[in-house]
């Protein structure tokens, strides 16, 4: 991954981090939609340009596809943030006062 294309994911999973924090509390995170050209396309991974920003997503095996999706097409892919693991951190300034 390139580092503008992750530096890119990271903004855009912060932002949802913080957006869809009101949502968790309701059991369900904000839905989000991309929409673009179809770059590359395999059976788990759909990737699309949106302007200048390309976009790789995993199609899951719960993923509704409507039709027989190919290369150089318009799509709306409509998607949620989902945490692959979580880390706590320990606090090293509470430990310096």
């Amino acid at each position: 991954m390139n580092p503008r294309k992750s530096l890119a994911v990271l903004a855009l999973a912060t932002t949802m981090l913080f957006s869809g924090v009101t949502y968790a509390a309701k059991g369900e995170a904000k839905e989000y939609q991309v929409t673009g050209e179809i770059l590359a396309l395999t059976d788990t991974v759909v990737t699309v340009q949106k302007g200048d920003e390309k976009w790789e997503l995993e199609i899951g095996n719960g993923t509704k596809i409507e039709g027989k999706l190919k290369v150089g097409e318009k799509v709306t892919i409509y998607y949620r943030m989902l945490a692959k693991s979580i880390d706590k951190k320990d606090d090293d300034k509470k430990d310096k006062k």
